[in-house]
């Protein structure tokens, strides 16, 4: 019988894969299949600094932009690296094949680049997991982990359950055989992004984790629950649910940032406008667009504003009068 990661459909699951997927279709809508620069960037290092913070990287998000930005920051050489090694993985994304365990071992070697001596390769000693003294979790024995992941993979590859639920159960598979010495949580996260991403390239700024970082204890007791069923259905509605919490929040987030955006440039218009009218009191406005580069109707909307603001007056007769800049 061909392997597949232990857990059933729920009706849970299939609620939240439809309202992701709607929710997704709204984003699409929105972006076009493309997000705004500054938002792409900014989900990315959200991302990252989520992601390491759940692994006690300290660095705050100021800190981890700065060091994105080619700026220096104060901090220890390790969460330094971590944090460049996170990036470059995360820009790399469109090189990796999500079903080539030969990529996952090039993406660790990047990910914990200068941070363990073994990077890039499956860990060859027992693994646990510890919650302060206490096991969690023993990992299968090192000599298994290879037959293993070729199993994952071809079930990731093979596999018709929706992307949705296959990322999530991949990522709790991934999780429980612990294939790396360290930087599993952090390499797992990611993977399960870059399935992502092949569903939809939106999701692949889709800072999920910081949403998992926030819901932190309810994610590592999903993972305990599951071992202790051996079913995975619990942890993958739980990440579910985080992916559908976390398209909300950046579609709330993008509309805020769109309507910052607007209001800059509605400014910045507004400003060229008055400059122009000081020098040129008597211009039409549609001479006034020709010299901003400007559309009429965008010139004509915010001389509205400006009238309405009391910043800008048309004294005169309609074809013969001056416009008159109103210093507030």
């Amino acid at each position: 019988m061909p392997y597949s990661p232990p857990f059933e459909l729920t009706h849970s699951m299939i609620r939240l894969v439809a309202e992701i997927s709607q929710q997704v279709g709204e984003w699409t809508a929105t972006n076009k299949d493309k997000l705004v620069p500054k938002l792409r960037k900014e989900n990315r290092i959200r991302t990252i600094q989520a992601s390491l913070a759940v692994e006690q990287n300290t660095l705050s998000l100021e800190q981890v932009t700065a060091l994105v930005d080619g700026k220096a920051v104060l901090g220890s050489p390790k969460e330094i690296q971590e944090v460049h090694n996170a990036f470059a993985v995360y820009e790399s994304m469109d090189k990796w094949n999500e079903t080539s365990g030969d990529d996952l071992l090039k993406a660790h070697a990047i990910m914990m680049k200068g941070l363990l001596t073994d990077a890039g390769q499956w860990r060859n000693g027992g693994a646990g997991i510890y919650r302060g003294d206490q096991l969690v979790h023993m990992a299968p024995p090192a000599n298994q982990v290879p037959r293993l992941m070729i199993q994952l993979m071809d079930w990731l590859k093979k596999t018709d359950a929706h992307p949705l639920i296959a990322s999530a159960a991949f990522h709790y598979e991934f999780e429980f055989i612990h294939p790396f010495s360290d930087g599993n949580g952090r390499i797992g996260r990611f993977w399960q992004t870059l399935v992502l991403k092949r569903w939809h390239p939106l999701l692949a700024f889709l800072p999920v984790e910081t949403v998992i970082k926030a819901r932190q204890e309810e994610y590592y007791h999903s993972l305990r629950e599951a071992d202790a069923k051996s079913d995975c259905s619990v942890f993958i509605e739980f990440l579910l649910s985080a992916i559908n919490e976390s398209l909300t929040e950046a579609i709330q987030s993008e509309e805020k940032t769109r309507v910052e955006m607007k209001d800059k440039t509605r400014v910045k218009t507004a400003d060229q406008i008055l400059e122009v009218l000081k020098e040129s009191p008597s211009l039409a406005l549609v001479d006034v667009a020709n010299q901003i580069g400007r559309s009429v109707s965008a010139v004509e909307r915010a001389v509205s504003k400006l009238k309405h603001e009391g910043r800008l007056e048309y004294e005169g007769p309609k074809k013969n009068g001056v416009w008159v800049v109103r210093e507030i």
